[in-house]
């Protein structure tokens, strides 16, 4: 009997322990229901600049690197050889074609001329005597006077003073040709080049003078692909009009309209590349042989009509990114979470990207801010036109979605990404 009284006694402090735990733990979890959290709270959603992608009708065109080539270009040499006594340019100056650029020293050209011309004309008078005498011996031998051995005689000298004759002939013209090539004259119409020869030099006909390059038209010529080849190679071969552009490198855009002149017959089986050449009007003067040109080439759809337009899903560049040799984008899926998406890419049009597969028309796109998203993530988005461009100093607010459903403009800038 001592024994259970003893039990008993140590037994009801544990059971009033027990109890007060209890009551310790309701207490807290009705404060956590008074607030009315839950314990794990959802993680709230990446904040990011999103965008529908666009469908516009576009005609597709390619860029490549060129250089302005002339259409024509001379090196002026001299025909002949003496003493500079003349230079009649200005470097750099816009000359006609048949404007005197140098002088040579004309005095013993002009020698030339008259001992040639002095030589040509007595061989003259001896072909008019031989000519006199034959027709003698033709009238002598018909009345028998004459052997026939006499008259081939005087026929046969007739016939080489005549040859003669020629020749001296042939050394005067020459001596004329040698004295009027003492001037040097353009060839073409277009802009001089600085002299290399100054006055009271001696040359010869191997000597570079001076060059001479047009301007009135242009080349462009550039290296396409093989893409590029297949677009628009049939059409250029067939004379049919294929436009390209190129703007100089202190130029936006391409304000220069030309037409393709010229597609090589053949690629290089070495780099894939074709030679390619544009043809320019060049009224205003500004492009110049040698410069460097970026070039746009209107690339057609491989059709019929390369300059027909087809339409085209159109995303920014912000929203692309790079996974290793493959381009993707984030989808904002229904969920609101970030989905991602492996796209093909066409070349970029008036400032926005051509989408070739991966993507449809009404797609919700993160556009600012991959920086902060992952696959499966959760989104808050802004809703941007897909040309919006947070940089620029007057770019409005994205408009968002308020509490009740209207729209605001959001006070902070949206993240850059």
């Amino acid at each position: 009997m001592k024994q259970a009284r003893t039990f008993k006694t140590l037994a009801l402090p544990a059971v009033a322990a027990m109890a007060l735990a209890g009551l310790f733990t309701v207490g807290l979890s009705g404060c956590g229901s008074a607030h009315g959290k839950p314990a794990d709270a959802a993680p709230a959603g990446a904040t990011v600049s999103a965008a529908t992608v666009v469908e516009k009708a576009i005609t597709e065109t390619q860029e490549f690197s060129g250089r302005m080539e002339a259409i024509e270009r001379v090196e002026i040499r001299a025909r002949v050889g003496g003493f500079i006594t003349t230079v009649n340019i200005a470097p750099g100056a816009i000359v006609k074609r048949g404007d005197v650029l140098f002088v040579i020293d004309q005095r013993p050209y002009e020698a030339e001329l008259h001992r040639a011309e002095a030589a040509a004309a007595a061989a003259r008078a001896k072909v008019e005597l031989a000519k006199i005498e034959l027709t003698r011996a033709e009238k002598l031998f018909a009345e028998k006077a004459i052997a026939q051995r006499e008259l081939d005689e005087n026929s046969a000298g007739f016939k080489e003073l005549d040859a003669s004759a020629r020749a001296a002939e042939a050394q005067f013209e020459n001596a004329k040709l040698n004295l009027s090539y003492t001037r040097v004259t353009a060839p073409i119409d277009g802009r001089v080049g600085k002299a290399e020869i100054t006055l009271g030099n001696l040359i010869d006909p191997s000597t570079v003078l001076t060059s001479v390059v047009s301007d009135d038209k242009i080349y462009a010529s550039f290296d396409g692909d093989e893409d590029t080849f297949l677009r628009v190679g049939a059409a250029a071969h067939k004379g049919q009009a294929v436009t390209v552009h190129v703007g100089l490198a202190n130029e936006s855009g391409y304000p220069h309209q030309g037409k393709l002149e010229f597609v090589d017959n053949q690629l290089d089986p070495q780099t894939g590349a074709v030679r390619m050449r544009a043809v320019f009007a060049n009224t205003d003067k500004t492009l110049v042989p040698g410069l460097f040109a970026r070039v746009q080439l209107d690339g057609g759809n491989g059709g019929a009509d390369i300059h027909a337009q087809n339409l085209a899903l159109m995303i920014n560049e912000r929203a692309v990114g790079t996974d290793q040799n493959r381009k993707f984008v984030y989808l904002v899926d229904a969920d609101g979470k970030a989905e991602y998406r492996a796209v093909t890419l066409g070349p970029t049009i008036d400032g926005l990207r051509v989408v070739r597969s991966g993507l449809k028309q009404g797609d919700k796109i993160v556009v600012n801010g991959l920086q902060r998203v992952h696959p499966g993530a959760p989104l808050a988005p802004h809703m941007v036109a897909m040309d919006f461009d947070p940089d620029a100093p007057d770019t409005p607010a994205p408009a968002v979605k308020s509490a009740d459903g209207g729209t605001a403009k959001s006070s902070a800038a949206p993240a850059k990404g």
